[in-house]
């Protein structure tokens, strides 16, 4: 089984946790989407849409987060040899959908300061335009990909895109504030597929700095936040490259790279 991912996609991050928690072995293979490696011809024959992750097990390739979670649950379960399969309940995948109603790309972007945002936009447009060049069979998906591009620079100059994200993740955590005052974990007292998703939300507000607004604000959150922190699965997933200074490095590594490929004009 293999995995296409990378710690700055969100959906990476909730298929790599229902991989560890649910000890399944995959072979890794990083694809970084500001470094435009999604956008390299290989991986976009593969999935033209350029999203992570992309999960494959021999002929078979899923590209949708839930169904891929809900795969490794059951190829989990056949695994353990267990009579009685039982999958996640229908609580649990109500909240699985529900997060996943929740789009980060905007308020992420908003958040990332105007300079480094638009140098990233631009290379990644560049970055685009060579692929294209280099295989003029696909030149219709990268030319909607770099249409694609354009109109999330129109969008994030519309207040109200990023107003209307910011209130659906108000609601959301308001909700999940609310169902943690009654439960340890998001679907009762154990930790689920539904927390699998949860915990990425949680882990990008820390990026961006803005954990004291939106995690510290809500004590049933803050518990539960420092709580799963302590998870086996969080340390391996999420804190090797955003706890404390990790995060520095990650985000400088890929800066360097998109610095050097622009100056080098190897796009």
């Amino acid at each position: 089984m293999q995995l296409y991912h990378h710690p700055y996609s969100l959906d990476s991050l909730r298929v790599r946790l229902a991989l560890e928690e649910k000890v399944i072995d995959y072979t890794s293979y990083h694809v970084n989407p500001i470094t435009g490696k999604n956008m390299d011809a290989g991986f976009f024959k593969m999935n033209p849409s350029a999203k992570l992750p992309v999960f494959q097990n021999g002929s078979h390739i899923i590209f949708n987060t839930i169904e891929i979670i809900q795969y490794v649950e059951r190829i989990a379960l056949v695994s353990s040899g267990a009579d009685n399969i039982v999958t996640s309940s229908g609580e649990v995948i109500e909240w699985m959908k529900k997060i996943q109603g929740w789009n980060p790309k905007y308020f992420t972007l908003a958040h990332v300061p105007d300079k480094y945002r638009n140098y990233v936009s631009k290379f990644t447009r560049r970055v685009i335009i060579a692929r294209m060049a280099e295989s003029p069979d696909l030149a219709g998906a990268y030319h909607r990909k770099l249409k694609e591009a354009y109109e999330t620079e129109d969008k994030l100059k519309n207040p109200d895109i990023v107003k209307q994200d910011k209130e659906h993740l108000i609601r959301l955590l308001d909700e999940v504030e609310a169902q943690l005052n009654e439960t340890a974990y998001l679907a009762g007292e154990e930790f689920t597929l539904a927390d699998v998703m949860l915990i990425p939300v949680l882990s990008r507000l820390m990026l961006l700095d803005l954990e004291d607004e939106y995690i510290s604000s809500r004590p049933n959150i803050s518990e539960y936040w420092i709580l799963v922190q302590q998870r086996p699965s969080y340390k391996k997933v999420i804190g090797k490259y955003f706890n404390g200074w990790r995060r520095y490095k990650t985000l400088m590594k890929t800066w360097c790279l998109v610095r050097v490929r622009t100056l080098l004009r190897r796009f």
